[in-house]
């Protein structure tokens, strides 16, 4: 069986899974809680895109919060109490990720919620703030970054702005300016950089603004973006766009599919540009679509990479055998080992406010705002959040694609490199 059809028929036995551990028509995963929470529980929501744009990596997400919070409550809860997990099949659409919420609120009555993407993370910011309910999301927006106007929201990894910045800094010092291939390129003139993306994708949009500032502090000459959808199966006409800029180097902000297409259309067109990638579009499933066409592809891992040897992973990959036996080691990936560290903060806030018996908004956000140099392990950074800065940390992992396995190549401290501009990039 090739890669692709096993890729869709595990689709299928994740989401019919999902459906029937549900109820179906959108019951949660994981039976909620009843209006007031029991002594012995701990209502928690969990927001997840199982069906729409972004579940190509969005799915593996899912099992691997279920699969945290699972064991959470098989090896002493939270100071003893049960996680109550609702979890839920929004669609990567905004209305239901509002509908969702309001239930989660008023019906659930969670103290918290585990929460998936930029665009909904983003719309329910102002309600979270005015309701005080923290919010750990898988988007790492950096305008989710500044207490200040985001209060209540958090998650554990570098936000996508200090990565794309990150990615772009390490391209510069460890290719252009030691690579052979470009030696002459140097001396003619400057790097020149193009950004592939779904303009209309909060995702993929949001680190755009402080990559091309980057660029430019960097020395690039930046050309005209090429739009590029989430789920684009055909990217030939952008291709050739940026091939009449000559870019030596192209950022890409989609998930993995979209990135995939794009990679196979630029090697086939000759585009003849090295390539960096978001995290989201960075997992093991892009070697296996492209071939080749990975080779050399640098991108951002705010963890270790599925089944890699670092502390913690032994616990991810026995939770993955023993919770989801049908669904096969060899498709699973990073996206699985972010949910843990994502539930990982999440526990730590809230064995903390129940130990300061504050298990309430307020409690768990003045939690998270004491951590310093929290660590989850699974490969990921200690992190650290303030009353005026949540950005989780500065230090951030990039890796490239070299026969088909990831290798990292760098891991930058962006606050060390750049202490000045540091304090002015929160926040976007």
């Amino acid at each position: 069986m090739n890669f692709r059809r096993l890729s869709i028929l595990m689709t299928l036995v994740i989401i019919a899974l999902l459906v029937v551990a549900c109820g179906g028509g959108g019951a949660p995963a994981v039976s909620s809680s009843s209006a007031a929470a029991s002594k012995g529980e701990i209502s928690l929501g969990s927001l997840n895109d199982l069906t729409g744009a972004t579940s190509d990596v969005g799915k593996d997400y899912a099992l691997g919060v279920q699969e945290a919070v699972k064991y959470i409550n098989e090896n002493g809860g939270i100071n003893g109490k049960t996680i109550k997990l609702s979890l839920y099949d929004y669609g990567y659409l905004v209305p239901g990720a509002i509908t969702t919420y309001k239930r989660f609120r008023d019906t659930d009555k969670v103290v918290a919620v585990l929460g998936w993407g930029t665009n909904d993370t983003v719309a329910l910011a102002p309600t979270v703030s005015q309701d005080k309910m923290p919010y750990v999301s898988a988007s790492y927006a950096g305008e989710l970054t500044d207490p200040a106007k985001t209060p209540y929201n958090f998650f554990a990894s570098p936000d996508y702005s200090t990565a794309a910045r990150a990615a772009i800094t390490v391209w510069y010092n460890e290719v252009w300016l030691k690579d052979a291939r470009y030696e002459a390129d140097r001396k003619a003139g400057k790097p020149r950089f193009v950004a592939f993306y779904g303009k209309a994708t909060p995702y993929a949009s949001a680190p755009i603004k402080a990559i091309k500032e980057q660029a430019t502090m960097l020395g690039f000459e930046v050309g005209p973006d090429q739009d590029v959808p989430l789920t684009a199966l055909d990217t030939k006409s952008q291709v050739l766009a940026a091939k009449d800029f000559k870019p030596h180097l192209v950022w890409h902000g989609d998930t993995v599919n979209g990135v995939a297409t794009a990679l196979k259309d630029a090697k086939a067109l000759g585009l003849g540009a090295d390539h960096i990638v978001n995290t989201y579009g960075f997992d093991e499933n892009l070697p296996k679509l492209v071939g080749d066409a990975a080779e050399g592809v640098m991108g951002i891992a705010p963890t270790a990479y599925y089944g890699e040897n670092v502390p913690g992973m032994d616990k991810i990959v026995a939770a993955a055998k023993k919770y989801n036996p049908n669904t096969p080691q060899e498709t699973r990936t990073i996206h699985t080992v972010k949910a843990w560290a994502n539930v990982a903060i999440m526990k730590a806030a809230l064995e903390k406010a129940d130990k300061d018996g504050k298990l309430n908004g307020e409690g768990i956000r003045a939690a998270f705002e004491t951590f310093k140099d929290l660590d989850v392990t699974y490969g990921a950074a200690p992190m650290t959040w303030t009353s005026t800065d949540h950005r989780p940390t500065s230090l951030v992992n990039v890796y490239q694609i070299k026969g088909g396995k990831f290798v990292k190549v760098q891991t930058i401290d962006m606050k060390a490199k750049f202490p000045t501009d540091w304090p002015k990039w929160i926040g976007y």
